[in-house]
């Protein structure tokens, strides 16, 4: 998201061409265009805007999709009538009660959605970054697709089958097998007894797509194999790392051959990894929603404002624009990581990645201040 206008500046006018126009550079979008690009709302913090002004804010930058981890009351309360299309999380702690009886699936989806009809609903996410051999999550993974069709269940039930669609959200990195060449990629083998049968329940369920948190950040610091490791001998500049532009969208020179493919950035190489994964495990008609993807701007040598400007506003103009290599006529649905900071998570690195300071100043400088040049961007008047 860096560029030498400012993060969210960029970020917004690049939107305003199609999406989200958001915080960060934004400008309004055209109601006739598709908009392929939201923002998330991360909650875990104790210093942020409430959420009335959350969805002020959303709105007056012109971001039409949201994504809610959780069922916040006050923020559906503050979505009504907006347009704004929502993405509400089932939190994995809720599965459990959720799986177990479908009535619970139904005073669940009474709660939280049939009481908020104005609301726009676009997927019911049930479970985020669950996976069958992760400490943090495994004890989560067996109640996914039972609570997945009490759910879709539940939305028949209330006749809402047609209007938003059920699907849950796995972390790319933790799912697969990655691999620099997108077809070489396959959900990891400890991982098929979990995925296939959701798979499944997705391409027989309105052809729901998949959701799938991306994380090219932590592919480029931790030096993970879905970069080349030998990448550094096509950097044209000595100046900058082959491997962060092929990160950061930040040239088109930096080339990954696959077969007859060719990837110029890490984000389409990610993406596409998940359609191969997809096609081997019966899934080649769904769809794939990127559900969180972002960088953050402290907490590491590689996170800066500079940087996170430089990603996002290369990711929103891409998306706007054109689809993968392997799809390049699907334009990709996005979700920027994340409206706010989140001072409570863990490590450092993890608590910045907002493209907002939580006194709803863009995320321009250093400075948290509100800035001319910004404004200008973010709300398209100049």
């Amino acid at each position: 998201m860096h560029s030498r206008i400012p993060f969210v500046v960029l970020l917004l006018s690049l939107l305003s061409s199609g999406f989200l126009q958001i915080a960060l550079g934004l400008s309004k979008i055209r109601p006739d265009q598709a908009q392929p690009v939201g923002v998330t709302y991360g909650t875990f913090a104790d210093n942020q805007p409430s959420a009335q002004e959350a969805v002020g804010l959303v709105q007056s930058v012109g971001i039409r999709r949201m994504r809610l981890y959780g069922p916040d009351h006050n923020a559906l309360n503050s979505l009504r009538n907006t347009g704004i299309e929502v993405v509400l999380g089932v939190p994995n702690d809720h599965l459990p009660w959720i799986a177990s009886n479908q009535d619970n699936a139904k005073q669940w989806i009474q709660g939280n959605v049939q009481n908020y009809q104005n609301v726009n609903f676009r997927f019911i996410v049930v479970g985020n970054g669950i996976t069958p051999f992760h400490d943090q999550t495994s004890q989560f993974a067996q109640f996914v697709l039972p609570a997945m069709q009490n759910i879709q269940n539940a939305i028949s039930a209330f006749g809402l089958q047609n209007k938003m669609r059920v699907t849950t959200a796995v972390d790319q990195s933790e799912m697969l097998n990655v691999n620099y060449q997108p077809s070489q990629s396959e959900f990891r083998p400890e991982a098929r007894q979990f995925i296939d049968p959701i798979i499944q329940f997705l391409v027989h369920n309105n052809n729901a797509p998949l959701l799938v948190n991306l994380h090219p950040f932590y592919s480029l610091v931790h030096v993970k194999e879905d970069i080349p490791m030998d990448l550094e001998a096509q950097a044209h500049r000595e100046s900058r790392s082959a491997r962060f532009d092929y990160a950061t969208f930040r040239s088109a020179q930096t080339r990954v051959q696959d077969g007859p493919l060719i990837y110029t950035n890490l984000f389409d190489s990610m993406v596409d990894s998940v359609h191969a994964a997809l096609e081997k495990a019966g899934g080649s008609s769904l769809d794939v929603v990127v559900s969180e993807v972002g960088w953050p701007t402290e907490g590491h040598s590689a996170a800066t404002i500079d940087n996170a400007r430089t990603h996002n506003n290369g990711l929103i103009n891409h998306v706007q624009s054109i689809g993968t290599p392997k799809r390049p006529q699907k334009r990709i649905e996005t979700y920027i990581f994340n409206l706010f900071d989140e001072n409570k998570r863990d490590p450092e690195v993890e608590r910045h990645w907002g493209i907002f300071w939580n006194n709803k100043q863009a995320k321009c400088s250093e400075e948290r201040q509100p800035s001319a040049t910004c404004r200008c961007y973010l709300w398209n008047i100049c």
